[in-house]
């Protein structure tokens, strides 16, 4: 038997199948599109090809759409499971910041356990969509945009709200200031925002999940804001998803 954690956000879903000994052996991301439920169906299908029927192993539900997964032994909520998973990942305690596709949470462990937490406004720009948003209106991948992000100078994106912030970049671009600029401007406006949340649960370490766990350039634009260190590995796009598996029941329970 194996245990199936399925979170599913506002952008991405997000699986962790993890074994009997509770060792991570397999993982499954996909847009989460317009319909949670078709996209929960479909992951259902591709867990079952891959030898991991939800009819025959608990699934624990988590996310922006966990109401949305019929299969689902139960559902918990983001904070608990993206604690968990923070906690299986890393091992320690700190402040997990988990940038999410239109939230962003800062959750600070103690032994292991979720202590406080904190989460921003749906449509402050401190976001992974803001991210994507930026990117595609300049043009760009987002690791294209990081990439130009390290040779500009930053300039000022201050609005709190991605419509408005677009706006801010449009006006740039049609002023002729530098894409490396804008680009800065746009890394420096999401570390900004991310910080001020992250700042109210200070911490001698940082533990950084979401999305934009795999971005370089953001990672050490929050370490440098925050003057700590901020820790992160490629599964933790998964955290919540790990969480939630580690949720469902055991064998016999």
């Amino acid at each position: 038997m194996v245990r199936i954690g399925l979170d599913i956000g506002s952008t991405a879903a997000k699986v962790a199948v993890l074994d009997e000994k509770s060792q991570l052996i397999d993982t499954l991301l996909a847009p989460t599109g317009f319909n949670s439920a078709e996209t929960a169906r479909a992951i259902e299908r591709t867990l079952a090809e891959r030898g991991f029927s939800p009819q025959d192993n608990p699934v624990v539900a988590t996310g922006y759409g966990r109401v949305s997964v019929p299969f689902a032994t139960k559902t918990v909520t983001e904070i608990t499971c993206h604690g968990k998973g923070a906690w299986y990942l890393f091992g320690a305690d700190g402040t997990v910041i988990d940038v999410g596709g239109q939230d962003t949470k800062v959750i600070q462990l103690a032994n292991g356990r979720v202590k406080k937490f904190f989460m921003n406004d749906r449509c402050a720009a401190g976001t992974g969509k803001f991210l994507e948003v930026m990117a595609n209106r300049m043009g760009l991948t987002q690791d294209e945009l990081s990439a130009l992000a390290r040779q500009g100078r930053p300039v000022e994106i201050s609005s709190m709200c991605t419509v408005f912030a677009e706006s801010e970049v449009i006006s740039l671009v049609g002023k002729g200031t530098p894409r490396e600029d804008i680009a800065n401007g746009v890394i420096e406006s999401i570390a900004q925002k991310v910080v001020s949340l992250a700042k109210k649960l200070p911490s001698n370490q940082y533990f950084l999940t979401g999305g934009l766990c795999e971005n370089g350039y953001i990672v050490e634009r929050l370490g440098a804001r925050l003057e700590a260190p901020v820790t992160t590995v490629p599964q933790a796009r998964y955290a919540g998803a790990i969480g939630a598996a580690l949720c469902a029941p055991e064998e016999g329970a």
